[in-house]
């Protein structure tokens, strides 16, 4: 005992640990992987001697709670230093919106795949949605069965949890009662052009939304559109003005509607992508989709009522001659087509630019027109074709005539 007291008492006078004779072992600590020893963790005994003990100070979390590596005073700074930074990557997950491992082209599959369908479902609910407003003309019982499938829908979703439920204050819920109005008189709107009118048309007048997005960031945005935005309006406004002159199936009832659904349409998208955008309501685009959905069937019923009544009433439907099973199976599946292509689009506007967006739609309505025009064999005169074919290029041209907008500001 004499001999280590000794030999303690030279190591404390010395200052330093490097210079003291071979120590034991210190005493393992339980449940310590990364431990940090410092000569104030080692306590003076009577002799002088210092002693490790489980009261060392803890090392500093990382951002995943784990202890986090200091730098070994054995390494050079220079070594230290980049062990540290390893040890912090290797913690710390991928930043926010960056895919792992690259993901440029499973990203680019993703948003191949989620046009893809969102153009697959536009087809089947234009061809079931107009069978079903040939059997019955009643839009708004049809607007009202289309909320209350994509309703009934969205209400599985929650209850299975396949989604988490959002959780909104009354201010929130107040603040979405314009935007689930506007999408409701959009689908409204749009339901008595297709009643009316062939849907070629409808979407060839639908096409005109580029002019409604222009004339209201003008009015409530205060933008000043460039001149390249500004002609391109030109062929689009022209072709569908060629169209309407020539179309078999003009009706002022089915023009003025496809116009205020443009009109609506653009409204929501504007405001929708406002309010994805605000940090504070912390809506994501399926919840945002599925709260104005259920609120909208929640305005479109009483408004039903107040215009047409009940007519989807199985007696009601035998006697006007319908099919009873052919028509529910058919405003099942355009319901259900209804729901699922503009959750899609909802999906899109949420992860890619207003821009593209619009680009993607204006090829849809190609897609629908070409299609609806197969199914239906609409009659269609070469200058219809036409008038068609110049506004949908006029479409693509204020699409891209926009993304360079920003360019020329920056310049």
């Amino acid at each position: 005992m004499q001999s280590m007291a000794a030999s303690c008492s030279s190591a404390s006078s010395s200052r330093t640990w490097a210079a003291a004779p071979r120590w034991p072992a210190p005493p393992s600590l339980p449940h310590s992987r990364h431990v940090a020893f410092s000569s104030s963790s080692y306590p003076s005994s009577s002799h002088g001697c210092r002693w490790p003990v489980a009261s060392a100070p803890k090392l500093p979390l990382d951002i995943r709670g784990a202890l986090r590596p200091l730098p070994s005073p054995l390494l050079a700074p220079g070594v230290a230093a980049v062990r540290t930074r390893a040890a912090a990557a290797t913690a710390s997950p991928p930043a926010a919106g960056m895919p792992e491992g690259g993901g440029g082209i499973s990203r680019t599959l993703q948003l191949g795949t989620m046009i893809l369908v969102w153009y697959l479902l536009n087809i089947y609910f234009n061809i079931y949605n107009k069978l079903v407003l040939k059997a019955i003309p009643f839009p708004y019982t049809i607007t009202t069965f289309q909320f209350a499938s994509g309703s009934f829908f969205i209400t599985l979703m929650w209850l299975l949890n396949l989604h988490p439920k959002p959780r909104l204050s009354h201010k929130q819920y107040a603040k979405l009662l314009p935007l689930a109005l506007i999408h409701m008189l959009g689908n409204v709107f749009t339901n008595m052009s297709l009643g009316k009118v062939a849907v070629s048309f409808t979407h060839t007048i639908k096409a005109m939304e580029p002019f409604f997005s222009v004339l209201l960031s003008v009015l409530f945005l205060g933008a000043t559109p460039s001149l390249l935005v500004l002609g391109s309006l030109v062929p689009i406004v022209g072709g569908v003005v060629l169209a309407s002159m020539t179309e078999v199936s003009f009706n002022w009832i089915g023009f003025w509607s496809a116009m205020a659904s443009n009109l609506t349409n653009q409204s929501r998208n504007v405001y929708s992508k406002k309010i994805l955008a605000d940090k504070e309501d912390s809506l994501d685009d399926i919840n945002l989709f599925s709260i104005i959905t259920v609120m909208a069937f929640l305005l479109s019923a009483p408004l039903m009522l107040s215009v047409e009544g009940i007519k989807f009433s199985p007696s009601y439907l035998q006697n006007a001659g319908v099919n009873v099973k052919e028509l529910c199976v058919r405003a099942a599946l355009a319901g259900t087509c209804f729901y699922f292509y503009q959750q899609v689009s909802y999906s899109l506007l949420a992860r890619v630019s207003p821009v593209t967006h619009s680009v993607a739609n204006s090829l849809k309505r190609v897609v629908v027109i070409v299609s609806s025009v197969l199914f239906f064999r609409t009659p269609i005169s070469p200058i219809n074709a036409l008038g068609t074919g110049v506004a949908l290029a006029g479409v693509f041209l204020y699409s891209q005539f926009k993304k360079l907008k920003p360019k020329t500001k920056a310049a």
